[in-house]
């Protein structure tokens, strides 16, 4: 029995008693599961909701609400405790439909398109400035975003991954001349890289290529003359190769969205027109302000300054402007949190084009401290001195290194233990989780060479061997993967199916050690391989929401 299905059910006897005139009218009814298991499987509290308009204790209508739970053919009984809460306890038998539920969807299992109804969502993520390699800053930000999407899209949304490209401004000049000076130290040219500049050796990598295309054919021109071309080598290099880390991370986008493009389609001379247009804009000190101060900023801000330049934030308008115009029902954007003092007035922008600035969903990600040694290791991209995603993956592994960077909601700090997450032990949270997958095909492959079938349509009967309080603990686990996946899809938290699956191994593991699965009693072994079999389609389904893969083997 599903929390939503018993809802429904439930909303239907409040109903009744409406129509016949025996409560003044239905609240919505909302289950939530106890705190403590004897108080029962779920729990209402719609008889405290009802007891204003009804002008009588909550007691008095749980207890005429009561009766009508218990004639349910799933409820083994329902009470009433403390101020007026109706608590319910489920027949075991009802239970058991949960296995043949999963067993029948497989995949599909724990979807719930209802709660998108295909409504259209954009995620924008990642979208580092395309002037150096992706840390691991970035990399959690990747693993939130991607995951985030594949939750979006199980709960029914239409869903769109974008990565914004910032290829424009003050640190693609400075860019291309990091790659110029060290072009020019390559032909023995006596320069110095200033200090503001990208010093990484990256910078140098790519010199040997650019020294390698185009030979000492600029060994004379002056950076001016040959800035564009210094530039763009430079950007499609480390584009070229953050595509190639986030394609290997298992990240692939819909859309790459150059800033570039706004200017070449006029779309922020176009947007600041339209913000003219509804007085929302003012000149002043020879600059070209948005009046953000109007819808809750601290500060209006800067479109245009008083030397005709246009700031990051008018590119940043035009292009929510641009998403808003591609009919996106939801915008969801994954910023760095030393980004947080954007999102006021990015939501003024919606408030100023009369949209619903709820539309405007941003997460903030935290740093990520990494451990190696005990010593945190500092990060910055023009002095080089960070760790890249590249180097995590390659030392800990793809599905190690997404799983422990979802371990934690997105704007809490993390640390990452590189040790831990090599180590082949339970506290490492990705191995306990993949073992228990690899663990439950291992006996189901061992079931099989002794002849014991798993039937895809199990009896009732058959079920009814799984009478353990461990099995029936493991089942009720199972039947909540659907609601963790709408309210992390509602709640854009990912962790939320993190924490399950962990949750999940806790249960399995102490059950498979404590009780034989495969034994001399046939009719029992294939009651809890159907157990196994179903858990490890749950683990796979939740494995595959976070980007992970389900091995086999470990």
């Amino acid at each position: 029995m599903k929390k939503r299905e018993l809802e429904s059910i439930i909303q239907n006897i409040l109903d009744r008693l409406t129509e016949e005139g025996r409560i003044n009218g239905p609240a919505r009814v909302m289950l939530e599961r106890p705190p403590r298991e004897e108080l029962g499987d779920f729990s209402t509290n719609v008889a405290m909701l009802l007891s204003r308009s009804e002008q009588r204790p909550p007691r008095q209508i749980a207890e005429l609400i009561v009766p009508s739970i218990d004639a349910l053919e799933c409820v083994a009984r329902s009470t009433v405790e403390g101020p007026g809460f109706i608590n319910i306890h489920l027949k075991k038998e009802c239970w058991y439909e949960v296995l043949k539920e999963i067993l029948e969807k497989k995949h599909s299992y724990g979807d719930c398109p209802h709660v998108g109804e295909g409504k259209k969502v954009q995620v924008e993520f990642v979208s580092a400035n395309p002037t150096g390699p992706l840390h691991i800053g970035h990399g959690r930000g990747a693993a939130v975003g991607d995951a985030l999407s594949n939750i979006l899209k199980a709960a029914g949304y239409d869903v769109t991954r974008e990565y914004y490209i910032n290829d424009v401004g003050r640190q693609m000049t400075i860019l291309g001349h990091s790659l110029y000076i060290r072009y020019l130290e390559l032909l023995g040219k006596d320069v110095t890289l200033p200090g503001d500049h990208y010093q990484g050796d990256y910078i140098r990598h790519i010199a040997e290529e650019f020294l390698k295309r185009y030979g000492r054919e600029h060994a004379q021109t002056p950076f001016d003359e040959c800035r564009e071309l210094f530039i763009e080598f430079a950007k499609d290099s480390i584009l070229s190769g953050i595509k190639k880390d986030l394609e290997d991370f298992g990240v692939r986008f819909d859309h790459w969205f150059s800033e570039k493009t706004l200017f070449e389609r006029n779309l922020v001379e176009a947007t600041i027109e339209e913000l003219k247009g509804r007085g929302v804009v003012y000149e002043k000190d020879g600059a070209l302000w948005f009046r953000t101060t109007m819808f809750g900023d601290d500060k209006d801000r800067v479109l245009i300054k008083n030397d005709g330049s246009t700031t990051y934030f008018a590119s940043d308008v035009a292009y929510h402007h641009e998403k808003l115009r591609r009919g996106f029902h939801t915008i969801v954007d994954v910023w760095g949190a030393d980004h947080h003092g954007y999102a006021p007035r990015m939501r003024a922008l919606l408030s100023a084009l009369g949209e619903d600035p709820e539309r405007l969903r941003i997460i903030l990600i935290q740093l990520v401290s990494l451990k190696r040694g005990g010593k945190p290791v500092a990060m910055s991209t023009r002095k080089a001195e960070f760790v890249t995603l590249r180097e995590v993956m390659d030392e800990v592994g793809r599905d190690a290194a997404r799983f422990i960077f979802l371990t934690r909601k997105a704007d809490a700090h993390l640390e990452f233990d590189l040790e831990l997450a090599k180590s082949q032990a339970p506290e490492n949270p990705v191995y306990y989780v993949q073992y228990c997958h690899a663990r439950i095909m291992s006996i189901l492959e061992f079931a099989r060479e002794r002849g014991i079938t798993v039937p895809d349509t199990p009896s009732v009967e058959l079920l009814g061997r799984l009478e353990l309080k461990e099995e029936l603990d493991l089942i009720k686990h199972l039947s909540r993967l659907d609601e963790v996946v709408e309210t992390a899809a509602t709640s854009l938290e990912p962790h939320r199916v993190t924490f399950y699956l962990r949750e999940l191994a806790a249960l399995f593991h102490p059950y498979y050690n404590t009780h034989r699965v495969v034994s001399e009693d046939k009719t029992l072994s294939s009651a809890r391989l159907i157990l196994c079999r179903a858990t490890a389609e749950v683990v796979r389904k939740g494995l595959g929401l976070l980007g992970v893969d389900a091995p086999s083997r470990m």
